[in-house]
């Protein structure tokens, strides 16, 4: 065994764990494993941001545009969006605390997306963000006095 980091990343990891739990601490790649192991997080920490980013964006285009005819797809990215933020908080507690910051750095790229995908300008939509973190990820619905038919359910 001698898998090369920078050629064969899987081929690495597999050699690392085979090391790891045939307690062969002296092989192990140190530099390149702690670096790893940081990054797991780094990778979960992207995942909320992008997920964020893509129920902001949601949100906008249901809050801007009540009256477009195919705002039932809108609603579904924006259950799983909801459902899928939460599991991954569920199973990293550690970035709760984070995620009020992590909606304001989200937000930009979430007004991309609904300029993108709407009739609107940036200027349409407001420059920081207009839900706090309780009404991202509950079950809210901007603009709307009732939540729409297939919104989450409680059961």
């Amino acid at each position: 065994m001698n898998a090369d980091y920078d050629h064969d990343l899987t081929a690495w990891s597999r050699e690392q764990a085979h090391l790891l739990r045939a307690g062969a601490f002296s092989q192990l790649d140190i530099t390149h494993l702690a670096e790893e192991i940081e990054d797991l997080g780094k990778l979960e920490r992207r995942a909320l941001e992008s997920r964020l980013a893509v129920l902001l964006g949601h949100l906008l285009k249901w809050q801007f545009q009540p009256d477009y005819p195919n705002r039932k797809s809108w609603r579904a990215t924006i259950n799983v969006q909801r459902r899928s933020i939460g599991k991954l908080l569920n199973e990293n507690p550690s970035l709760r605390p984070q995620v009020e910051r992590m909606i304001a750095d989200a937000y930009p790229e979430a007004i991309d997306l609904a300029v993108a995908e709407t009739p609107f300008d940036y200027g349409h939509f407001p420059a920081d963000c207009p839900w706090d973190q309780l009404q991202v990820l509950s079950d809210n619905w901007p603009s709307t006095s009732e939540p729409p038919a297939c919104s989450l359910s409680k059961d």
